[in-house]
């Protein structure tokens, strides 16, 4: 009959109809991301090469990059280092409390990014909780770069700690039992069972960490103190655009960031795949 005929075909493919899911993927993809996109390229192409040069190369808009992508890759670092660290122990360790712990590594992603924002601000201000004791040591976090940094290390940690967490629980420990019996050190270990195996994980974390802080806006606005050359970050630039009418300029700044990010994503997932067929060959 024709269902054993098919039989095979079916158990390949669970949703059937290739060409319609592929229509449909397409379609909502230009529906919700090219046409976007391409509406902000549109607009920047309204103004000439000369009028979009000086927009996106002046003082201002440069000193806002180096703020924006600098805090965002530095702070993606730290949620490597301190996201793992929190992936092991969630992994790894029983405890009490463990439940609560997991649970609040969630907590920026639930909230709101403006509350975050506000709660970063009261906590690291001259007279908050966290910024009275730092201020006698001459450390300043609110309304300076370094707080813009505190504020992205803040809203990506989660992606590293959840990219990381499922691969440290798909690990196998009997090779971490082999090495220390054949007399490799902590270190040792670490280095050569443990890191190449979340070490594709690792970078999928930084790249999400980071491609979430370069966009971010709530969170960073209320603790940046948003002084123009010293803690202005790219995207409040652009509304400052948009308040001024100046539509064009703030899709000009936008291409910019796009691209920017995309180059650096794209060198994030060439590594990536590296890395995969590296280890793929190592193990055949």
């Amino acid at each position: 009959m024709v269902w054993f005929f098919d039989n095979n075909a079916r158990a390949k493919r669970v949703i059937p109809g290739f060409h319609l899911s592929l229509g449909f993927t397409l379609f909502y993809l230009g529906l919700i991301v090219l046409i976007p996109l391409s509406a902000v390229f549109l607009k920047t192409f309204t103004m000439t090469w000369e009028a979009f040069w000086n927009t996106v190369t002046s003082d201002r808009v440069l000193a806002s990059y180096k703020l924006s992508f600098g805090a965002s890759l530095l702070g993606a670092l730290i949620n490597v280092v301190f996201g793992g660290i929190v992936a092991w122990v969630l992994v790894r360790y029983k405890f009490p409390g463990k439940k609560l712990i997991d649970a609040l590594v969630d907590l920026p992603f639930a909230l709101p990014t403006a509350v975050a924002g506000i709660t970063l601000a009261t906590l690291y201000a001259p007279n908050g909780w966290i910024g009275k004791l730092l201020e006698p040591l001459g450390i300043k976090v609110a309304y300076t770069p370094l707080g813009v940094l505190v504020a992205l290390t803040f809203i990506g940690l989660p992606f590293v700690v959840r990219t990381v967490q499922p691969v440290l629980e798909e690990a196998e420990k009997e090779l971490e039992e082999a090495a220390a019996s054949l007399g490799a050190s902590h270190w040792q270990t670490f280095t050569r069972v443990i890191l190449p195996n979340i070490f594709p994980a690792l970078l999928t974390g930084f790249a999400l960490a980071f491609a979430r802080a370069t966009g971010e806006y709530g969170s960073v606005i209320f603790i940046a103190g948003n002084m123009p050359m010293v803690s202005e970050i790219t995207p409040l630039f652009m509304i400052t655009k948009l308040e001024q009418y100046d539509y064009a300029g703030a899709t000009a700044i936008a291409v910019v960031m796009l691209l920017l990010s995309f180059s650096l994503l794209l060198a994030i997932n060439a590594l990536q795949a590296w890395t995969r067929s590296k280890q793929n060959a190592g193990r055949e």
